[in-house]
């Protein structure tokens, strides 16, 4: 039997930090849960682009937005926006930013692993 795990993103493992924003990280199991931190400002294209050194982030992200507005547009010229509470999967292939003056809280289980490295 497996035993249960705790672990708080108040102490995070890891913490990348980069120009307007962070990510910070825990693992629990085989699942790596991630909180990203955008200032209003923050644009993936500006600001993790030049870490990534990749035409458009290719992270595949599964996540719940708890605060703040985020705006991605698909390489293909697809756009969403996100806002509290909306839960969404974004494939590779994207860049984003926030909108407007609050900053952007997102809680995501599969792309930040290698976020920003």
């Amino acid at each position: 039997m497996k035993s249960m795990q705790k672990k708080s993103l108040s102490s995070p493992e890891e913490t990348r930090r980069f120009p307007k924003g962070k990510v910070e990280l825990v693992t629990v199991g085989d699942v790596t849960f991630g909180r990203a931190t955008f200032e209003p400002g923050w644009k993936w294209s500006e600001h993790v682009k030049p870490i990534a050194k990749t035409k458009s982030c290719e992270a595949p992200h599964t996540q719940l937005h708890l605060s703040g507005r985020l705006r991605v547009r698909m390489d293909n010229g697809t756009e969403l926006e996100f806002g509290p509470s909306d839960v969404g999967v974004v494939p590779p292939g994207h860049d984003a930013w926030v909108v407007g003056e609050e900053p952007v809280v997102i809680i995501d289980v599969t792309g930040l692993v290698n976020y920003a490295k």
